[in-house]
C-alpha cells in the first residue's frame, strides 16, 4: 500500500504535468510573457536604464538595446552587485551568489535572486514527478537519499550575501518532507576536501537502505567504487538492494554508460537534468529517450545563435519561433536574476519541437578546428559511446586535443587521452574504430583525412585516476567540477602527457 507521502506525491505529479501541459502547448506565447515580465521587473535597474527598458515593448527592441554579452563583457555590472551597490541587474541585491571557477575569468560570482532560485528548486522537483508520473514509481520517497554536492556551509561577502557552489546553495532549500531521508549528514557535507569528504560519506552511508542517489557521474563513479570496497559486494545493487533511481547533470552521461551499468548490477532508472548556475534550463520528462524538456516558463529568455556563426560581428539571435532540428546553437539567457543577452558557453541541438527538447551538445569554447574540422563535445562523445559498444574495454573518463606538431614527424593527428577502467582487448582496432566513427559524425574531419591533411587519431591510455590527479592538481577536485571533453589547445593534454 502506497505511503501517505508516496500518494502527495502522486496528486502533485499530476498537477505539475498539468502545468506543463499548459506552457508547452503555447511556446511563442509563454516565452514572449517571460521577456515582458522581466523587462517590466527590471526598469528601474541600473542595466534597465543604460538600455532604455522604457523604451522595450517587442523582442526586436530588447535584441537592438541589450548586446550579447558573457561574463567578461557584464563583469562591470556584476562587480558593483558584488560591492554592495542596489538596484543594479536585478531589484534590490541578490540572495546568493554562485561561485563558479571561470577557465578566463578566474572566480564568477554569478547572482542568484529570491525569484530564481524558487524555479531552480521548483525545476529539480518536478523532474522527480515528471518520472513519478511516468513510471507510477514513488516507492523511492521512503528510502534514504544521498545528493553528492558542494559544500552547504556558505561564505559571504563583505555586504552579507551568503556565496558558495549552486549545488551548496540549493542543499539549503531540500523540501521539509524529504528532509529526514536525505544523507549524508550536514557535518559531513561540509568538508571541504573531496576525497576525505568521500570516505566520510562511504562511512555514513554503507548500512542505509538508499533508493536515490544524485550527482555527476565521475564523481558518483568514485563513490560507489569506495563503497564497494568498504563492504566487499561486486555492484550497487548488492550495497543497496532497494536503489531504484539515479539523477545525473552536468555533464553527458552516454560516455559512462557501459561502466555504470556494471557498478549498478541491475536495471536503474535515470533521470538527466541540464541544471547550471545560471538557471535551470531543462529535464529528462520522458521515460525510453534521453532528450530534454527546455523549460519555457523558467523566469528564462532564451536565444540562440548558431555556433558557426557566433563568432561573428552581428550574429544571427534567434528566438524558440525560429529554431531548427538537427542545429548546434549556443545558448543565450536572460533571467529573473538579472543576467541580461547573457552567453553562458553551452551548445545545444534541438531533437524536438512539439514540445521543444534538446540535447547539450559541447561549450562554444571547447571545440577542436585547428584545421577546419569545427569538432563539437557531443561529437566525440557520440564517437566513444559507439566505440566501447563495439569494441569494448570501460571509460571512466576522457579528452581530445590536437596535436599540430607530432614529436616524430608525419601529419597531425587528434590526440585522444582516455583513463580506462578496463582497456579493450585490441587497441589498435578500438583506435580504428574510433577514429571511423568520428569521420562519420564529422564531414569536415573526414574530409581532412581523406584528403591527408590529418592522420587517423591517436589514443593515448591513462591509467584509471589520471583525470582525479590532474582535476586535484589544478584545486577542482569535486562534485560540481568537470573536464572539459575537448580543447583548441594543447593546455590540459600537455600535462596529461607529461604525467603518463
Amino acid at each position: 500500500m502506497a505511503s501517505f507521502k508516496e500518494l502527495g506525491a502522486r496528486i502533485w505529479a499530476s498537477i505539475a504535468h498539468i502545468q506543463t501541459l499548459r506552457w508547452s502547448r503555447r511556446p511563442l506565447e509563454t516565452q514572449n510573457n517571460v521577456l515582458k515580465s522581466l523587462i517590466k521587473k527590471a526598469k528601474k535597474t541600473s542595466f534597465g536604464k543604460d538600455h532604455f527598458f522604457e523604451r522595450v515593448h517587442s523582442i526586436q527592441d530588447f535584441q537592438k538595446n541589450v548586446p550579447i554579452r558573457d561574463y567578461e563583457k557584464l563583469r562591470n555590472y556584476v562587480d558593483r552587485v558584488v560591492a554592495g551597490e542596489v538596484n543594479v541587474l536585478w531589484p534590490g541585491v541578490p540572495k546568493y551568489f554562485a561561485k563558479t571557477s571561470g577557465t578566463t575569468s578566474g572566480s564568477k560570482y554569478i547572482p542568484i535572486s529570491s525569484d530564481s532560485v524558487t524555479y531552480h528548486i521548483r525545476s529539480a522537483r518536478n523532474a522527480l514527478l515528471s518520472h513519478i508520473r511516468n513510471t507510477g514509481q514513488s516507492q523511492f520517497l521512503n528510502g534514504k537519499m544521498i545528493f553528492l554536492q558542494g559544500s552547504p556551509e556558505l561564505e559571504k561577502t563583505k555586504h552579507g550575501v551568503p556565496t558558495g557552489r549552486l549545488s551548496g546553495i540549493t542543499a539549503h532549500f531540500v523540501p521539509s518532507y524529504l528532509q529526514k531521508n536525505s544523507m549524508p549528514s550536514w557535518k559531513t557535507n561540509c568538508i571541504e576536501d573531496w576525497e576525505e569528504k568521500v570516505t566520510a560519506i562511504v562511512e555514513e552511508t554503507h548500512n542505509s537502505d538508499m533508493t536515490v542517489i544524485s550527482g555527476i557521474p565521475p564523481w558518483v563513479q568514485m563513490y560507489f567504487e569506495k563503497l564497494m570496497e568498504k563492504t566487499g559486494k561486486k555492484s550497487m545493487s548488492e550495497v543497496y538492494p532497494n536503489f531504484n533511481l539515479f539523477i545525473t547533470g552536468g555533464v553527458a552521461f552516454e560516455p559512462y554508460k557501459a561502466r555504470f551499468k556494471e557498478l549498478f548490477g541491475k536495471s536503474i532508472p535515470i533521470i538527466q537534468t541540464y541544471p547550471a548556475s545560471e538557471g535551470f534550463f531543462a529535464y529528462q520528462d520522458q521515460i525510453d529517450s534521453n532528450d530534454l524538456l527546455l523549460l519555457l516558463d523558467n523566469g528564462i529568455f532564451y536565444e540562440f545563435i548558431p555556433t558557426d556563426l557566433y563568432f561573428e560581428t552581428n550574429p544571427p539571435r534567434l528566438t524558440i519561433g525560429e529554431v531548427e532540428l538537427g542545429v548546434n546553437y549556443a545558448l543565450i539567457i536572460s533571467t529573473n536574476a538579472g543576467l541580461w543577452a547573457y552567453s553562458i558557453g553551452d551548445t545545444v541541438m534541438f531533437t524536438s519541437l512539439k514540445p521543444y527538447r534538446v540535447r547539450v551538445s559541447g561549450r562554444i569554447k571547447h571545440f577542436i578546428s585547428a584545421f577546419g574540422e569545427h569538432v563539437i563535445g557531443s561529437e566525440v562523445e557520440y564517437a566513444m559511446e559507439k566505440t566501447i559498444s563495439s569494441k569494448g574495454g570501460k571509460v571512466r573518463e576522457f579528452t581530445v586535443a590536437p596535436q599540430i606538431t607530432p614529436p616524430s614527424g608525419g601529419l597531425p593527428y587528434h590526440e585522444w587521452f582516455v583513463a580506462f577502467d578496463e582497456e579493450p582487448k585490441n587497441m589498435e582496432s578500438f583506435c580504428a574504430e574510433l577514429d571511423l566513427n568520428m569521420r562519420n559524425k564529422n564531414h569536415y574531419y573526414d574530409d581532412l583525412i581523406v584528403g591527408g591533411v590529418l592522420q587517423a587519431c591517436v589514443v593515448r591510455s591513462l591509467k584509471n585516476d589520471a583525470f582525479i590527479k590532474f582535476m586535484k592538481s589544478q584545486g577542482k577536485l569535486g562534485a560540481q567540477n568537470k573536464v572539459p571533453r575537448l580543447m583548441n589547445d594543447r593546455k590540459i593534454a600537455d600535462v596529461l602527457f607529461s604525467s603518463k
